[in-house]
């Protein structure tokens, strides 16, 4: 007699439907935190462009 035996996995063809994946809010917080973070790279471009006209200049 064996001492342990393999689980039988069904292929892939006979198993259910696969469940839809929920997608979760992102809480409050993380939110306020990509306001700042969108306000400071547009800040942060919006100063690499002046500093290039100002050299062109």
């Amino acid at each position: 007699m064996p001492a342990f035996s393999f689980e039988k996995i069904s292929p892939p063809a006979n198993r259910g439907p696969i469940a839809p994946i929920v997608v979760k809010k992102r809480g409050v917080i993380v939110q306020i935190l990509d306001r700042f973070v969108e306000a400071r790279v547009r800040k942060q471009k919006g100063a690499v462009s002046r500093a290039k006209q100002k050299k062109k200049m």
